[in-house]
Order: structure tokens, then sequence, then C-alpha cells
């Protein structure tokens, strides 16, 4: 079965980094545009960064811009986030997706947009 396999959650206190790896698991998703999404407890699940296919073109929610940086590296091909600046609201599972696009700048930001998703990495920050 195709999906996607994340890592490297944990638990960091506020103000420390961590970094979250995404690799598929039976087929490759090198075409695709992939996001990262999390839900914390009793909330919906939230966009939090995704890149395009190319890799050229990312987009962030506001309230990671600037301390996440989302990337791909085509030669292990997994999708990273680095996460910086963590702080205790950041604390949720977070979701790796890919989703199916024609066009290689395209960036997805609606869960419906993905159709791949993994079990997801917990990640704890405490205060």
């Amino acid at each position: 079965q195709d999906q996607l396999v994340e890592s490297g959650g944990g638990l960091v206190q506020a103000g420390g980094s961590l970094r979250l790896s995404c690799g598929p698991s039976g087929r490759t998703f090198s075409n695709y545009a992939m996001g990262w999404f999390r839900q914390a407890p009793g909330k919906e699940r939230d966009f939090v960064a995704a890149v395009s296919r190319s890799g050229s073109d990312t987009y962030y929610a506001d309230s990671v811009k600037g301390r996440f940086t989302i990337s791909r590296d085509g030669a292990k091909n997994t999708v990273n986030l680095q996460m910086n600046s963590l702080k205790p609201e950041d604390t949720a599972v977070y979701y790796c997706a890919a989703g199916n696009t024609l066009a290689p700048g395209a960036v997805l930001r609606s869960p419906s947009q993905y159709s791949y998703w993994g079990q997801g990495t917990q990640v704890t920050v405490s205060s």
C-alpha cells in the first residue's frame, strides 16, 4: 500500500528546534506537491506548510512563517520540515501529505487537495 512515513517528532523545550522528515513507503511521490498539517487535541487539522512539485515554491501558515522551513530532498526522496523557535502552541500531531497536481509550481493548502497521508508524528513543546 502506497503511503507516507513521518519521523523526527519528540519532546522539546520552548525555543528549541526539531526536524521532521517524510518519505514514501511504496510508490515515489517525487512528482507530487507535498505539505505538512498538524492537529492538536480537540481541534481541526490545520495547514502548516507546503512545497510544490518542483520544490521552488513554498507557502506557510502565518503562525509558523519565519520559524519553519519546508524543503524537498530529491536524492533521498523526502520532504523535511525544519522547526525553529518552537512554542508550546506548536504542540500537535504533525502529518505529511502528498497531492497530485499538473502545475509544477502549485502549492496546495487545503487537506482536500491531498490524496496520500502519513500516520503522523507527535511534537510536544514544553514551556
